[in-house]
């Protein structure tokens, strides 16, 4: 199960991270725990200053835009 943590301040654009994240993997029958992280100081321990940004298993895999659908299968391959 991959750990995944979408890091912003609940904006549309933060939602839409969570939510695009979630149907890929659905689509691609990988089993997810996605968290949103909201708390600026835990943002910052992962030296994010754009968001939202995106963690997987503790690696900053994506920041400062919605990322592309190919993009979150990508992350899910590795």
């Amino acid at each position: 199960m991959k750990k995944v943590k979408v890091l912003g301040s609940g904006c549309k654009n933060c939602k839409t991270t969570a939510a695009l994240i979630s149907e890929v993997a659905d689509a691609l029958k990988i089993k997810i725990d996605i968290e949103k992280v909201e708390d600026f100081a835990q943002i910052m321990a992962y030296g994010v200053m754009a968001t939202p940004a995106v963690v997987i298993d503790e690696q900053v895999v994506h920041k400062g835009s919605v990322p592309k659908r190919d993009a979150i299968a990508e992350w899910f391959e590795k």
